[in-house]
């Protein structure tokens, strides 16, 4: 029974063993199939897909032309073509129309790729992104937003602006007056002896004694009794001789300034005046005096200078951009710093043809009433002209790009559409600018966004040409 019992024993042995060894046999088929399977599908899937080139997962702009080791020893990585394509549609929702070099974008391809001269990844130009069409540029509103672009409209209005300058107020020089003698003598009494002094005309200055003017008299009152004692001569000749001779005596006194009270108070005294008075010819204020008592003078001394101040001038300084502007009759308004709110009324009364060629201004000289002569000579006053440009086409300052050699706007058509348009501009005033030719009023101009729109339509006129590889 025992040895029986044994017998089954080693049998069943037996059969276990067999039974391992079939079914490690059996797995390890298995294994091999699956992996082989998995193998053939991988390679399927290679196959199906165009590599367009091995990179370095660590470095990727490290390219290369077929599958092997990395510098650093890590196995290269495919770039698949129907992947980046089918990504980039995907993402966008877009069909690819073609693939350009980001960096040259003159270069262009049918398909994905490596540019040729940088070695970077083609860029994918969608269907519809970046159109020119008869030089306009399309943009999406998507890329509008982002580019932030803004718009206005081009007005026609009257453009006009005010220069605020420095004047230098001067007395008129037409209303100054200079008191001269037109015989040598001596100054005996001096009636007005300071600088500054307002005199009426009229009002008595000085008197002065002069041999001639005495000399003169005398002629005078000699010629006036023999005209009398003549006068009734029964020769004709004679009276006229007589009445000639003080008629050229006393034309001789009026000439040498004697007033026609003073001649008749010779007439009816009889008696020759030692001393002259000589009287002010205006109303005005004694600006220079070099009468003095005993003093010596002659016909070429400027005995007083009179300076009516009722109106004086302002001279202006005016830069040379702005002088075609400013014209004879123009109004302008004075202002003193150290009398705030008031302002003095003026109009522009002559261009002088100089320019200052340290400051390269023109002055321009203003009238002014002055009442109450709060406007004194060698003042510093504020000067503000009112120019006029007429009525222009204005623009936004903002809308127009200045490449140095032309300027251009860009004008906003429908569907998206953008019209980069060359225009000749004038005068900028208060951050308007004067469109001389190129632009109507009512056209929409972009005011924002502008210089990235240009730069996107040089890039776009640039790449929306065929393919060229």
């Amino acid at each position: 029974m025992e040895s029986h019992t044994k017998k089954m024993l080693r049998i069943a042995a037996v059969f276990g063993v067999v039974a391992l060894i079939a079914l490690v046999f059996v797995g390890d088929r298995f294994l091999k199939t699956k992996t082989t399977n998995a193998q053939s599908s991988q390679q399927g899937q290679v196959g199906e897909r165009k590599v367009l080139y091995w990179y370095d997962a660590m470095n990727p702009q490290n390219h290369y032309d077929k599958a092997g080791k990395a510098p650093d020893g890590m196995d290269l990585v495919p770039k698949y073509a129907e992947l980046e394509g089918t990504v980039a549609e995907r993402s966008s929702g877009k069909k690819i129309k073609y693939w350009y070099d980001p960096m040259h974008p003159n270069y262009k391809s049918d398909k994905p790729g490596i540019a040729p001269d940088c070695g970077m990844d083609l860029v994918p130009m969608y269907e519809g992104q970046g159109e020119v069409e008869n030089g306009m540029i399309k943009v999406t509103p998507e890329r509008q937003r982002s580019l932030g672009v803004r718009t206005s409209v081009a007005e026609e209005k009257v453009i006009s602006r005010t220069v605020r300058t420095s004047g230098q107020i001067v007395a008129d020089e037409t209303r100054i007056a200079h008191v001269h003698v037109k015989t040598p003598g001596w100054i005996e009494n001096v009636y007005v002896d300071f600088v500054g002094q307002l005199v009426k005309k009229g009002q008595p200055l000085f008197t002065i004694y002069s041999p001639d003017l005495v000399a003169t008299q005398e002629e005078y009152l000699i010629a006036k009794r023999g005209q009398k004692s003549l006068g009734t001569s029964p020769y004709k000749e004679v009276v006229a001789g007589s009445e000639s001779l003080l008629a050229s005596a006393r034309q001789r006194l009026l000439l040498w300034d004697l007033s026609e009270a003073q001649i008749k108070k010779l007439d009816d005294t009889g008696k020759v005046n030692k001393t002259i008075t000589v009287y002010s010819p205006v109303t005005g204020y004694v600006t220079d005096r070099k009468a003095f008592p005993n003093a010596s003078v002659n016909s070429d001394t400027d005995i007083y200078t009179v300076a009516d101040l009722s109106h004086v001038w302002v001279t202006a300084d005016v830069y040379e951009s702005e002088m075609p502007y400013v014209k004879v009759g123009q109004r302008a308004v004075i202002k003193l710093s150290y009398i705030p709110g008031k302002t003095y009324n003026g109009r522009v009364t002559y261009s002088y043809p100089m320019l200052d060629p340290q400051t390269h201004t023109a002055k321009v000289r203003i009238d002014v009433a002055n009442p109450g002569l709060m406007l004194k000579p060698n003042m510093f006053s504020d000067v503000e002209l009112q120019i006029t440009y007429g009525k222009h086409v204005v623009v936004p300052q903002e809308a127009v790009l200045n490449s140095g050699k032309t300027q251009s706007v860009f004008v906003v058509h429908e569907d998206g559409k953008f019209e980069p348009r060359e225009v000749t501009v004038g005068q900028t005033i208060d951050g308007l600018t004067i469109i001389e030719f190129g632009l109507e009023k009512g056209e929409t101009i972009v005011t924002s966004g502008n210089f990235l729109l240009d730069s996107e339509s040089r890039m776009k006129s640039a790449v929306t040409s065929e393919p060229q590889h």
